[in-house]
């Protein structure tokens, strides 16, 4: 089971950062979602093209989108920017944008292949929409925490 820990910070080096905290992101005193198997790469581009209309192929070609920012060779753990549209998308959602977009993301292959249910969805998605609206209100972007 991989550790997805989704969370904000000031830029890219403050993000990769983390790599040096024993524990990562929430032991670096960061706000954090906690979420466990749910990819940065695949299924966050997939929330992308749900939220906004375009293809995974779109979402998952956007600057930034699970850019791997830490060294490879160094990892896992590794440090992984999600694009500023997904952040723009869950940061400007409201409640019923968010339980309307629970549906489709929960039936993408990813979720379902680890059982997410459309409750379960919807709770991550509240989580990151909530991360989001802070992470833009400071100044801050979106990142994951990924391991194993």
């Amino acid at each position: 089971m991989t550790l997805c820990d989704y969370f904000s910070a000031a830029d890219d080096q403050v993000a990769v950062a983390v790599l040096r905290t024993p524990g990562g992101p929430g032991q670096a005193e960061l706000e954090v979602v906690f979420l466990k198997n749910i990819d940065p790469v695949v299924a966050i581009a997939q929330l992308e093209a749900v939220m906004t209309g375009c293809s995974y192929e779109e979402a998952s070609e956007r600057p930034r989108s699970g850019q791997l920012l830490s060294e490879p060779e160094d990892g896992p753990p590794f440090v992984i920017s999600l694009s500023d549209t997904v952040i723009d998308a869950l940061a400007t959602a409201s409640q019923g944008d968010l339980v309307r977009f629970a549906e489709p993301w929960s039936t993408t292959d990813e979720l379902r292949q680890i059982g997410l249910s459309v409750q379960a969805t919807a709770a991550a998605l509240e989580a990151l929409a909530a991360l989001a609206q802070r992470a833009q209100a400071s100044d801050q972007r979106l990142y994951c925490w990924w391991a194993l």
